[in-house]
């Protein structure tokens, strides 16, 4: 599968978030990283041990979204995997996008139940005020 352009990336993002916020709750997986797979490397010298740090031109960003399914999943195709590159030129106006998208599809997601962690720790710390 290749990538996506922004727009459709959008508009599959907001389907995925969409699809997690019924029954069939679940995890959304967002990465991002550089895409430097196909860019030139200079050779590190004294001065730059780590020449990759300061490219000579900027890179762009692969940005990834999956549904976070299993293997049993993959086969059944349920998985969903989406990505999109974006050029440095185009950074500022996608993550505007991006993080309006994300908030929104954050929104209608279910929150974990963190209640028996909140439990233990109020547990330990009665346990460690009598113990002092």
């Amino acid at each position: 599968m290749g990538h996506l352009s922004n727009d459709e990336f959008f508009a599959k993002l907001v389907q995925l978030f969409d699809s997690r916020k019924g029954k069939d709750h679940g995890s959304i997986v967002l990465t991002q990283k550089r895409l430097s797979y196909d860019q030139p490397t200079s050779e590190s010298s004294d001065e730059t041990a780590l020449p990759d740090l300061h490219p000579p031109h900027p890179i762009p960003i692969l940005i990834r979204a999956t549904n976070a399914k299993g293997k049993e999943d993959r086969k059944a195709k349920e998985k969903v995997k989406l990505s999109t590159v974006v050029d440095p030129d185009a950074l500022p106006a996608f993550f505007e996008r991006y993080a309006e998208v994300c908030k929104l599809g954050m929104v209608s997601l279910k929150p974990r139940d963190r209640s028996k962690r909140k439990g233990k720790a109020k547990k330990k710390s009665k346990a460690a005020a009598t113990a002092a």
